[in-house]
């Protein structure tokens, strides 16, 4: 069973620290070393990536990757919150019976484009590990770039309870909408692409009864 905890804490708002676009393009290019300028590229998705990938692509598939999984363990004070009062977003832990998600295959002559905005959306602030990771797919097993939590980054937590995540994810609203939404959307995209994920699902019950019972009080 994955080790839940309650009443999570966010470090203080004037602790909170963007990285620098040097700081970015470097992550950038340490990501790239091995990569030929001729070779097409794979970028595995498990949160918004699925239904917003916001770049182009020439193929994709669902994925699984094992000894992994999908958790809301990442403060966002940009996207889906704020530094004051910040949401809750997915990050991919260690660990578990295995992530089901998507991979994007991007063509070479876009991997650079493609990968510049993908740091900017997803490594504002150093939140993650940039791994490539083998995932499975019916089509047989690719490596793709994988998002991995960054346990010792700032903006890190357990996931919490499903009673605290509730309050938290209701609450929380950022410059990409509310985290409600972020949270709903992707239980429906996992749904509609036939990824099973019963912890997710549960949880977009319980959101939509809590929203359900605030709308009659």
């Amino acid at each position: 069973m994955l080790k839940q905890e309650s009443s999570p804490t966010p470090p203080a708002a004037d602790t909170f620290k963007r990285w620098t676009e040097v700081e970015r393009q470097a992550s950038l290019e340490s990501a790239l070393a091995h990569w030929k300028g001729d070779q097409d590229v794979w970028i595995f998705g498990y949160g918004s990536l699925i239904w917003r990938p916001e770049f182009e692509f020439i193929e994709s598939r669902l994925a699984k990757l094992d000894q992994h999984h999908r958790a809301l363990c990442l403060w966002s004070r940009i996207n889906r919150g704020t530094p004051e009062l910040p949401g809750l977003v997915f990050g991919l832990e260690r660990g578990g019976e295995g992530c089901g998600g998507m991979v994007f295959r991007i063509p070479a002559k876009l991997v650079r484009d493609t990968f510049s905005t993908v740091w900017v959306r997803e490594m504002s602030t150093g939140a993650y590990h940039p791994n490539w990771l083998d995932c499975e797919t019916d089509q047989g097993p690719v490596c793709a770039l994988t998002f991995v939590i960054n346990q010792q980054a700032n903006s890190y937590v357990p996931e919490p309870h499903p009673d605290e995540l509730v309050d938290i994810v209701h609450r929380a609203q950022g410059i990409y909408g509310s985290c409600y939404d972020y949270v709903m959307q992707t239980a429906i995209a996992l749904k509609q692409a036939g990824i099973c994920d019963q912890r997710l699902s549960s949880l977009a019950e319980r959101l939509e009864l809590h929203r359900q019972n605030t709308q009659k009080g």
